[in-house]
């Protein structure tokens, strides 16, 4: 068994001049850690001891200590005083539970916050002593976990490391241990401050003491080293992690960021290629530190790399946020003797840049990329083994009997889709309104409904069913049977003009296109075919967003670039597209 002792004494122990406290059974592994609390005179020493079973033995040389005296190291690897930030650089406030791939919070984690909320806790303002936090606990005899729920607020308030160290001396003193968990939670805090050396030591403390982590605290140490000096262990980490899963994008993109700051250009694009071949989407921020770069280094393997990003975001429907919009002109105009300019500029309904009079790439795909789309989505799409979908192919067979068999179709609606855009009126009315607006326009309509349509309820009336059958063709598959395959073929089927209409995202059959080319033809024809009903007030008008004449990804010339871009970060859906671009000019 290994343990630390810094000097044999009888009774109390002490470290030089300073008391320590060891009151921790024989049998239990120890490490010390040295606390010094803020704006004392003496230092309380408590060990810490696992209750992992993925503990090793401790070594004796791996002391290290965690200084109240708030501190960081910049990129230079130089010590300085640091101070608790209000925000960081990141385009979002990092939290705990951004770490690693999860976005939403787990369970756990949100019954911690929501106790915190119900009792008022508020982590405090200074530092307290031992005794101070144990009166203060005895306020909230109700939280078990209280240590956890205050380390939660800490972080959402960003709190003083000074105050977080406060709490651990309390619960060493109180339990002998810290828990693994109030570690890591100790250590977001420290990553989100930038405090980097407290994320040494606690990141030392953990090699000593845990053979492997989760991947939480996996995340938090990629993000806080690969922004260090020790920025090459983040790859370690990485390596880590690719052991037993695969690393999430922002795990890839903290290790980028850190290769790219050190001017290792080939590994940030030897990494950057890896996601990509994982399916990994990179995130905007991770994107804007190459450009942000290529400023700076004049290399033509990076600028083709740069390109190529540029190419991706094509490729993949993605808009670039203000910052890296920015980015992306700056870089461009300091290409040397290009001589680029960039503008920014809104694409009128001719599709007519304002700007430098170019045309954009019109929406409307030719005769031949229509047939090849055409043949890739009954192929691997519609009779394919794609898993989200859920009829049976006698059924799909029966359908497609009965689609050839009628003329072609203008529209094709998924009826259960548009029934449920409104809560004020009954889902078989508000069909009929948006089915007898079209109908008002000789438009040959084909309407995808359920088999419980036909039995009579309070949101499918009977009656009005049968208005409807009078002024559109109905298919009624069965009721677990998925829409899309129908929609699709329909719509398909019926050739380049007819459209389709509902607010679903088609996302799912993304995956199921074989290759690059093929997703850029379906998200291209699906924003040229699909329609979406934006307003509805019932009884009185029925309004669809406009399908523009033109295609809204990036594009170039070779002597232009046109790039659309958002004002503000959003989550869009597929058939949404901005309004704002950037227009790249060679003089």
């Amino acid at each position: 068994m290994a343990f630390f002792r810094p000097t044999s004494f009888s009774g109390l122990q002490t470290l030089g001049k300073y008391p320590m406290f060891w009151p921790v059974p024989r049998r239990q592994q120890l490490f010390a850690v040295i606390l010094h609390l803020l704006n004392r005179k003496h230092v309380k020493c408590f060990p810490f001891t696992t209750t992992s079973q993925s503990a090793i033995p401790v070594d004796p040389k791996a002391t290290h200590m965690l200084s109240t005296k708030t501190r960081s190291k910049g990129r230079d690897g130089e010590e300085k005083e640091g101070r608790a930030r209000g925000h960081t650089s990141s385009p979002h406030p990092f939290s705990l539970f951004s770490a690693g791939a999860a976005k939403r919070r787990s369970k756990k984690q949100e019954e911690l916050l929501m106790i915190s909320k119900k009792n008022g806790i508020r982590p405090p303002e200074k530092p307290l002593s031992v005794a101070e936090w144990e009166e203060l606990r005895g306020e909230f005899k109700g939280i078990s976990k209280f240590e956890d729920v205050m380390l939660e607020q800490m972080i959402k308030c960003n709190s003083s490391i000074d105050v977080a160290k406060s709490l651990l001396s309390m619960v060493a003193m109180r339990k002998g241990d810290i828990r693994y968990n109030l570690l890591v939670k100790y250590l977001a805090l420290c990553v989100r401050q930038e405090q980097m050396a407290e994320v040494y030591d606690v990141y030392d403390i953990m090699k000593v003491r845990f053979k492997t982590l989760e991947t939480g605290a996996y995340g938090l140490l990629i993000k806080g080293l690969s922004g260090s000096n020790r920025w090459r262990e983040a790859l370690l980490l990485l390596q880590e992690i690719k052991k037993v899963m695969t690393p999430s994008k922002r795990n890839y993109g903290d290790c980028i960021k850190g290769a790219l700051n050190n001017q290792e250009i080939n590994l940030a694009c030897e990494l950057y290629h890896e996601m990509l071949a994982k399916d990994l989407i990179p995130n905007l921020d991770t994107l804007q530190v190459f450009f942000d770069i290529g400023k700076c280094v004049k290399d033509d393997q990076l600028k083709s790399e740069l390109l190529g990003i540029l190419l991706y975001l094509r490729e993949n429907q993605l808009y670039p946020g203000e910052a890296l919009m920015q980015s992306i002109k700056l870089w461009f105009e300091s290409i040397p003797g290009e001589k680029w300019e960039g503008h920014l500029t809104t694409i009128k309904n001719s599709g007519k840049c304002p700007v430098c009079n170019q045309n954009l790439e019109a929406i409307h795909l030719s005769q031949e990329e229509y047939n090849a789309l055409r043949e890739k989505i009954i192929k691997d799409v519609i009779q394919g083994t794609d898993a989200f979908r859920k009829t049976t192919p006698q059924e799909l067979e029966e359908f497609q009997n009965f689609v050839e068999n009628r003329p072609p179709y203008d529209i094709v609606i998924d009826g259960l889709n548009v029934a449920n855009i409104s809560n004020k009126r009954n889902q078989s009315q508000t069909l009929l309104d948006v089915v007898f607006h079209l109908a008002q326009q000789n438009l040959r309509l084909l309407v995808l409904g359920r088999k419980h349509m036909l039995t009579g309820s309070h949101s499918w009336k009977r009656h009005i069913v049968a208005a409807m059958q009078k002024k559109a063709d109905f298919f009624f598959a069965e009721d677990v049977s998925e829409d899309d395959p129908f929609l699709l073929y329909a719509t398909l089927h019926s050739g380049s003009h007819c459209k389709f209409l509902t607010r679903d995202l088609l996302r799912d059959h993304k995956a199921c296109l074989p290759d690059n080319l093929t997703r850029h033809l379906f998200f291209k024809w699906q924003r040229g075919h699909q329609m979406v009903l934006s307003h509805y007030w019932p009884g009185k008008r029925i309004k669809f967003q406009p399908i523009l004449t033109y295609d809204t990804v990036v594009q170039t010339t070779g002597d232009t670039w046109h790039i659309p871009y958002d004002e503000q970060l959003v989550e869009r859906y597929s058939y949404e597209v901005p309004t704002k671009w950037l227009c790249l000019q060679r003089k």
